[in-house]
C-alpha cells in the first residue's frame, strides 16, 4: 500500500506534540463532537511503557509539509491485546489512513515476534460517524466484536443522595492503607473475572499503573453488613467536558441486586456535584453479561453515543 504522490511519513518526536494534537482534535471533533485529548495526553502516549516512538508510531506529512495523520499503539501492561489508533484530519488526510493502519499491523507482527507469541490480537475503535474508517478496517480483515455505549446524566439538579439500603454502607477508599487498596483491587478482579475480555492484573502492577492519584476522594468501597462487597473507581478522562467519569463499577456476585451498585453510583454523583461537575458518565460493554443497563438507567443515566470495537489476529512476523 503506497502513499499519494507528494506525501511522506516519518517517526514522531516530542517536538511534534503540538502538530499531533491538532490532528487528534480534528479527528475527535469529527468522531465525537469535541476534542478529547490535550498536549499532556499526547506526550504521555509518546513516552508510555512498552512503546518506542521510533518503532511503534508514524506521522503522515502532506505535500506542504504539514502533519495530518498519526498512528500509534497502546498497551500499557505489555501483555494481552494491543489497541491501535489511527488519527487523521478528516478534511485533508482520509486517503492515508489505510496506509498508516497497514504500517501499524506490520509493526504488530514484529511486536508479536518480540514478545515470543504466535500472534497478537489488535483492536481498533469506530465511532458512529466514522464509516470510512470502518470500511478500511473491514478491508484489512477486522471483524466487529463488541459495542460500547456511553451513558451520561446532568448533575445540575441532582436530588439529595438517598439513604443506602439496610446493611449497605459506602465510604471513601483509604489510599494510605495498603490493605484497603488490596481489597479494592480484589473486588474489581473478582467481579470481572468471568467477563469475556478480562485480563487479570496483579495488585503490584495495578498499583504501579495507577500511580499517585490526586482524586482518591472519588474512589469508594461499599460494605454489606461490614463485609467488602463493591468498589467504584473514578477517572479524570472527561474533566474537560465538566464530567465526572465512573471508570469501573464492581459488585461481587453474592451481593448483586441488593442496592450496592446504586449506592456507589449515587455517592460518586454527589461527590462530582460537590466539585462543580455538570455531568456524570460511564461506558458500558454490551457484551458483558453483568452489564446492568437497568441499574444505570435507574440512577438517571441515559445513552448518549456508541462505539464499535473491531478486532484482528495478527500472526507474528516470520510465522
Amino acid at each position: 500500500m503506497t502513499l499519494p504522490a507528494g506525501w511522506t511519513t516519518r517517526r514522531p518526536t516530542l517536538d511534534d506534540v503540538p502538530a499531533i494534537l491538532a490532528v487528534v482534535h480534528a479527528a475527535d471533533t469529527f468522531a465525537i463532537g469535541h476534542p478529547d485529548f490535550d498536549a499532556e495526553d499526547v506526550a504521555d502516549s509518546l513516552t508510555g511503557p512498552f512503546f518506542d516512538p521510533s518503532r511503534d508510531s508514524w506521522l503522515a506529512i502532506d505535500p506542504e509539509g504539514a502533519v495530518v495523520g498519526w498512528s500509534t499503539v497502546d498497551n500499557p501492561t505489555g501483555v494481552g491485546r494491543e489497541f491501535v489508533e489511527v488519527y487523521v484530519d478528516p478534511a485533508r488526510a482520509a486517503a492515508v489512513r489505510a496506509v498508516l493502519l497497514a504500517r501499524q499491523l506490520d509493526r504488530s507482527a514484529e511486536r508479536a515476534a518480540e514478545r515470543g507469541v504466535p500472534s497478537l490480537t489488535v483492536r481498533c475503535a469506530v465511532y458512529a460517524p466514522e464509516r470510512d474508517w470502518e470500511r478500511d478496517l473491514r478491508e484489512a480483515g477486522f471483524t466487529l466484536v463488541k459495542r460500547y455505549v456511553r451513558m451520561s446524566r446532568p448533575l445540575t439538579e441532582l436530588p439529595a443522595e438517598p439513604a443506602a439500603p439496610a446493611g449497605v454502607t459506602v465510604r471513601q477508599v483509604r489510599p494510605d492503607d495498603d490493605a484497603d487498596l488490596r481489597e479494592f483491587h480484589r473486588i474489581h478482579e473478582s467481579a470481572f473475572a468471568d467477563t469475556p475480555d478480562h485480563e487479570p492484573l496483579s495488585y503490584e502492577r495495578w498499583r504501579a499503573r495507577i500511580g499517585d492519584l490526586t482524586a482518591w476522594d472519588e474512589w469508594f468501597l461499599a460494605e454489606v453488613d461490614g463485609v467488602p462487597a463493591g468498589a467504584l473507581q473514578s477517572s479524570d478522562q472527561a474533566l474537560d467536558q465538566q464530567e465526572g467519569f465512573v471508570k469501573k463499577l464492581s459488585v461481587l456476585s453474592a451481593y448483586r441486586r441488593r442496592g450496592v451498585g446504586a449506592a456507589l453510583l449515587r455517592r460518586a454523583f454527589a461527590r462530582y456535584a460537590e466539585k462543580g461537575r455538570r455531568f456524570a458518565g460511564l461506558g458500558v460493554d454490551l457484551t458483558n453479561p453483568t452489564a446492568p443497563l437497568s441499574l444505570y438507567r435507574s440512577v438517571g443515566l441515559a445513552e448518549t453515543r456508541w462505539t464499535d470495537m473491531y478486532e484482528l489476529s495478527v500472526p507474528a512476523a516470520g510465522v
